[in-house]
């Protein structure tokens, strides 16, 4: 069997995988990316957060991004009932960049993808990864590639950017049950036809059930005239409607008058798809020369649209480390990745569960929240789920708490 050798290998081509293929070529090192799908493909995930662009300009890519002609986006709106509030991230306790992008995301992966190649990250579309062995001194990934030839390659070191993937997770037996409730989202792309003015596209819209608080739907507006639409609620409760999944999200859809409304004359041309039990965690975010990056270690909730963030953030941290180890410094990668990765993952879960809950609902709507816990909550929502200097960071569920008696004065 054929075998070569690298000096980082990064299973997965999606953001986490190009931007840490980014991050270590401009340090000079060597990268081999494998993906099993042709780009461009579909992927969900499509409104980012302030935060991440950070991470795109930290890897040379901002200009590729910024040139690609995606939607504007400055915030967030809610909508419950006759109950409509918006946050603006521009207006907010953090520093750092307050506007972002909503993208269709087989155009975005494949501009960032692209830019790895031009920093001279080799790209293997259509690569399996079959077989990981991490018992040695050095990890061995077994490949098949689309002609059905295996071949290995030995890396210094094993990034796994394989999203939903979970390609180590899956071959190391490393999953762990995740908390959340399953939950399902059913969604699709529809060309909108919103009359103009009647609807922000500068921001995401998360509107919630008039019934239901645990179930809420995104509309997030593309520069083109369609956007992506979506609902999620617990398995069971989707369960209950009956018919195909256009027929179901339709139904969902009609439910919720201002959503409706907006939509009202919406062309829905492309079939509706559901993923189920998307939540996952892992024993630990790395090991014996490998570490996991993005939804490939946890995913929490699609509410807040943490998911692209957190895998940028896993890329930054992760490559700081490798590039250190690779030099022959010695690193404590659970005090150095895991932990710090982890503290802003568990700011975020902490306003997940909070959504659900509806405690969080009632503080977002409520009529006079103050100004600079509007901003550090905007923060938040903006992806600074890592700036220890705002209190809702650091305390999240105690500030959480606090404020839910606040609201229920």
């Amino acid at each position: 069997m054929k075998k070569e050798t690298v000096d980082v290998l990064i299973v997965g081509a999606g953001p986490a995988g190009s931007v840490a293929a980014g991050l270590l070529r401009k340090r000079g090192i060597g990268v081999l990316v494998i993906e099993k799908e042709t780009f461009p493909r579909f992927s969900i995930g499509e409104s980012l957060l302030p935060q991440s662009m950070a991470y795109i300009e930290e890897a040379g890519m901002l200009q590729a991004v910024v040139e690609a002609g995606f939607q504007y986006k400055n915030g967030a709106a809610f909508a419950r009932g006759d109950r409509y509030t918006d946050f603006d991230f521009r207006e907010k306790f953090s520093p750092g960049w307050g506007t972002t992008y909503q993208v269709q995301r087989a155009h975005f992966d494949d501009v960032l993808i692209r830019e790895a190649q031009k920093q001279g990250a080799e790209v293997r579309f259509r690569h399996v990864v079959e077989a990981v062995d991490v018992s040695g001194a050095a990890p061995v990934v077994t490949v098949r590639d689309p002609d059905g030839n295996v071949y290995q390659v030995e890396s210094r070191f094993l990034l796994d950017a394989s999203g939903f993937g979970r390609v180590l997770p899956r071959l190391l037996d490393l999953e762990s049950p995740s908390n959340f409730p399953v939950r399902a989202a059913i969604f699709t792309h529809v060309a909108d036809r919103i009359p103009g003015g009647s609807f922000d596209r500068n921001k995401i819209r998360v509107s919630v059930h008039p019934e239901h608080v645990d179930v809420w739907y995104w509309t997030i507006p593309f520069s083109n005239g369609r956007c992506s639409q979506g609902v999620v609620a617990e398995k069971s409760f989707l369960d209950r409607y009956e018919g195909d999944e256009m027929t179901r999200l339709r139904q969902l859809v009609a439910e919720e008058p201002g959503l409706a409304k907006l939509l009202k004359d919406a062309e829905w041309d492309t079939p509706a798809r559901q993923i189920v039990g998307y939540s996952a965690n892992v024993r630990s975010l790395w090991g014996n020369g490998y570490a996991l990056l993005g939804n490939a270690g946890e995913f929490l909730d699609p509410v807040f649209s943490s998911g692209v963030t957190i895998a940028f953030k896993s890329a930054s941290l992760a490559t700081a480390c490798v590039a250190r180890a690779l030099a022959g410094e010695s690193v404590d990668w659970e005090t150095e990745y895991a932990r710090p990765l982890k503290a802003g993952v568990d700011c975020f879960r902490a306003f997940v569960e909070a959504w659900y809950e509806g405690s969080f609902q009632k503080l977002i709507f409520h009529p006079n929240a103050p100004t600079d816990i509007r901003d550090m909550i905007s923060s938040i929502l903006a992806g600074y789920a890592w700036d220890l200097n705002n209190p809702f960071v650091t305390e999240s569920r105690r500030r959480l708490s606090v404020l839910e008696q606040f609201c229920d004065d």
